[in-house]
């Protein structure tokens, strides 16, 4: 007599061997290049990555410059970090809307039989996407060089920010892939991350001094993990220094990690 197993407690037997970390290892970049794969496949997901810091970095300068630093050379130290950190934190979004979309087409349904770790689906998107933040990065920063943009932190103090966004953008991915294993659709994945990017963008000192706020929102603002990105950002770009806020900054980075990353695995296993 062979007894039936309901699917949904099929789906939470524990693995016959469990994966070893140098399987997790290889598992997460195997899931990496499945992701780079479909990123080639679909050239559009890197227009958010190309276009966008184009064209804020531009529109912000020439509209915002003259009135907050009262010309755009002054104003570029200011704004070209907070264009990294808005541009990179959009690029965030979509790793959770993918993730959704891929849920919903039931394409990890396929990973329900396979004796992989929990976190390589998630793991490996997320570090792939760091192309994607990594040319967003660049590009605003070529496009502040061309419009007049000068590091005074020099090369050095230019690929220290750059690599402090790229692994603020990994971290602060984790919280939208956290989303997309709890809601619902693709569509409440981007509405849910709409409505977290722009109070941490906009509600920040990317744009603006934070002396011209009022007191409650200077209070938020100095909290805002973003803004404690721009501040490292500015610091080693403009100045080259590694001061206190990239200190705050990378401690950030790894509490995000450290608080999403299980509760997107436990939630992505649920569904399992």
């Amino acid at each position: 007599m062979v007894t039936s197993v309901p699917p949904q407690a099929a789906s939470h037997r524990p693995l016959a061997v469990r994966p070893t970390l140098r399987d997790t290892i290889e598992q997460t970049r195997a899931m990496a290049w499945r992701a780079l794969l479909k990123m080639r496949r679909n050239p559009e997901q890197f227009f958010d990555v190309t276009l966008q810091p184009l064209l804020f970095t531009a529109m912000f300068t020439y509209i915002f410059g003259g009135a907050v630093a009262g010309s755009t050379a002054s104003y570029l130290p200011i704004i070209i970090p907070g264009i990294l950190a808005q541009t990179t934190l959009t690029a965030c979004m979509a790793t959770g809307i993918q993730l959704r979309e891929d849920m919903d087409k039931g394409v990890f349904d396929r990973f329900k039989s396979l004796p992989i770790a929990r976190i390589a689906p998630l793991a490996g998107p997320a570090l792939a996407d760091l192309l994607r933040y990594g040319i967003a990065s660049t590009l605003t920063i070529l496009v502040g060089i061309a419009m007049g943009y000068r590091p005074g932190g020099g090369v050095a103090g230019v690929l220290g920010g750059w690599a402090l966004i790229v692994a603020a953008g990994w971290s602060l991915a984790w919280v939208f892939t956290w989303l997309g294993t709890i809601a619902r659709s693709a569509q409440a994945v981007q509405g849910i991350s709409m409505m977290i990017m722009f109070p941490l963008s906009f509600l920040s000192n990317a744009f603006v001094p934070t002396q011209t706020m009022p007191g409650w929102l200077q209070a938020f603002v100095k909290i805002n993990p973003v803004s404690q990105v721009i501040y490292a950002c500015r610091d080693l770009m403009n100045d080259g220094q590694f001061t206190a806020h990239v200190g705050w900054a990378l401690l950030g980075c790894v509490v995000i990690v450290a608080v999403f990353a299980p509760l997107a695995v436990r939630s992505y296993a649920r569904k399992m």
